[in-house]
């Protein structure tokens, strides 16, 4: 007989690229998990995944399982949720995975409000350099930058454009580029975040408001190969840096807007475009819509200004 500890094993093995990543998932050891595999795997009288020292595959079977699996596993973690008190409040726990910078300065001060509307309930931030897809056993993950493989329901929080912004300090001592090729003789800080190219920076010319929407289309795409005097994986550090006039740096408007503001960074290049990099908010499709995270995403559209929501993509990540 299947028990839920099998539909939770196949589910981990379907979101996780290798054997020893479901078992950190699961917190069991590889041996432990291996076995447990091999048991379920006699059960059935099936081979459900293919495995080698580096990857693991499902099989046709595998899929099968885990797709029919999600959906039980979805209906018993919503069947908490029907038998909620009638005062509706709001028990158990929700996990919230967000970046260390975004998370830190937003998300974690709406949380707080919302842990104070509803007392009973508990909240798990974890906030990491990538909480996507790291993880994958969180209620909701919010990402910054694009989404690409995704097999959740995607909802967008910000558009946050990127800013090239630089001291007054160093921009009068090395001069303010008017075009992004001037940026190849301007030291640049590079963020390394994402697995992205951290040199390449992507631009277009902005439309004026009025152009025709053929017009904006046409706006062609470039990019230039900057030179990273510095280098860092934390984007606050980078902007610092940046403030102490060490050089230009391409960085997202929701932590550069204070200090534009405030005179410490002075926005250049303002009439091209930067790659932006969105505020997502993503929810697993197979946790379903329970009361709590209905509630969740309910007050973060009301307090971070959520949009219609979109799906992203079904494939799985590899």
């Amino acid at each position: 007989m299947i028990q839920i500890e099998d539909l939770r094993l196949i589910e981990a093995l379907a979101q996780s690229p290798s054997l020893s990543a479901a078992a950190r998932m699961l917190n069991v050891t590889p041996p432990a998990l291996s076995a447990r595999l091999r048991k379920l795997e006699s059960t059935l009288g099936l081979a459900l995944a293919s495995r080698t020292s580096r990857q693991l595959t499902l099989t046709a079977e595998g899929e099968r399982l885990a797709r029919e699996g999600a959906a039980l596993l979805a209906q018993l973690d919503a069947l908490p949720e029907s038998f909620r008190r009638e005062d509706k409040r709001l028990t158990g726990t929700l996990r919230i995975a967000a970046p260390f910078g975004y998370g830190r300065h937003h998300v974690a001060p709406v949380l707080a409000r919302f842990a104070a509307l509803h007392p009973e309930l508990q909240l798990e931030l974890d906030l990491r350099e990538t909480p996507w897809p790291d993880r994958r056993d969180s209620d909701a993950v919010i990402h910054v930058g694009a989404v690409r493989d995704s097999s959740w329901i995607a909802r967008s929080l910000s558009p946050n454009e990127r800013w090239v912004c630089a001291s007054p300090e160093y921009l009068k001592r090395h001069g303010t580029p008017t075009d992004p090729r001037d940026l190849l003789q301007h030291r640049c800080i590079c963020i390394r975040e994402n697995d992205e190219d951290v040199t390449l920076w992507r631009f277009r010319r902005r439309m004026a408001d009025g152009a025709a929407p053929a017009t904006r289309r046409s706006a062609s795409r470039e990019s230039v190969r900057v030179s990273a005097a510095y280098t860092c994986n934390d984007g606050s550090v980078a902007r610092e840096w940046a403030e102490q006039g060490m050089g230009l740096v391409l960085r997202s408007e929701w932590d550069t807007r204070d200090a534009v503001a405030a005179g410490r960074l002075t926005r250049v290049l303002s009439e091209w475009a930067f790659d932006s990099a969105p505020v997502t908010l993503l929810v697993p499709i197979r946790r379903g819509r329970t009361t709590r995270l209905q509630a969740l995403m309910a007050f973060l559209e009301q307090s971070l200004g959520i949009s219609a929501p979109q799906r992203q993509g079904r494939r799985r990540t590899p």
